[in-house]
């Protein structure tokens, strides 16, 4: 989609410049044309039009001025949209590298295409790297976070995002602030998209009940207390 996009704004920008290139150009030719007759034949009474014409030949090339300002400003812009979007990250990247060739390794974050998809608006795309991301380090939470967020943000899709929480809960031999952390993403999206508040307290409540004397316990408790559940 990006870069059907590009090539369909890059093609308009293509046309207005070479329709811009040949703006008024027959319609100042021929008013010159007009001057350069009256001019030869030499009546008095013509050339007092001479002066009307020159101001139509000044009004065409003002409106081609403004015609190549606008086109500018359009084509800065589809420059400016592929540099920030895709040669930016590029360079930045490159440059990382750069920057550790001294030898010292840099601990590769795995999870930076799936963002760069992201803040791309290539959200499929971006949810099968955060996947991939999670496929590579099964006991990192926050791709399956993201993913839910995704769902849940950008496609409208709710149930997506619980049911891709459930499976990561469920998955999983978590660590307890890990296992708790999924919990409450999971009550949030039941409480605040569905509007379903049972099923969120439902999973305060296991949260409680799982992990006791703790400071999840004590959070899910107090949501509870504030939902007036407790």
């Amino acid at each position: 989609m990006k870069w059907i996009f590009y090539v369909t704004f890059g093609a308009l920008i293509a046309i207005g410049w070479v329709l811009f290139m040949h703006q008024g150009d027959d319609k100042i030719d021929e008013l010159q044309q007009r001057i350069a007759e009256i001019e030869r034949l030499g009546y008095q009474e013509d050339m007092e039009a001479i002066p009307s014409l020159k101001d139509q030949i000044e009004e065409v090339q003002g409106g081609k001025v403004l015609t190549g300002i606008l086109m500018a400003f359009l084509t800065a812009g589809l420059v400016g949209i592929v540099f920030v979007i895709d040669i930016l990250p590029t360079i930045a990247h490159k440059f990382t590298h750069a920057v550790y060739d001294s030898g010292e390794e840099l601990e590769e974050d795995p999870m930076h295409d799936a963002r760069a998809l992201l803040a791309q608006g290539e959200y499929e795309a971006a949810i099968g790297a955060f996947r991939d991301a999670a496929a590579e380090d099964p006991l990192n939470r926050l791709p399956y976070v993201e993913i839910s967020k995704i769902q849940r943000d950008h496609l409208h899709d709710p149930q997506a995002a619980i049911d891709t929480l459930r499976q990561a809960i469920e998955g999983q031999e978590w660590q307890v602030s890990d296992a708790a952390f999924l919990m409450f993403r999971l009550a949030e999206v039941y409480d605040q998209a569905m509007e379903d508040r049972a099923s969120a307290a439902a999973i305060m409540q296991q949260v409680v009940d799982q992990f006791p004397e703790t400071r999840h316990s004590a959070n899910a408790r107090h949501k509870l207390h504030e939902w007036g559940l407790a």
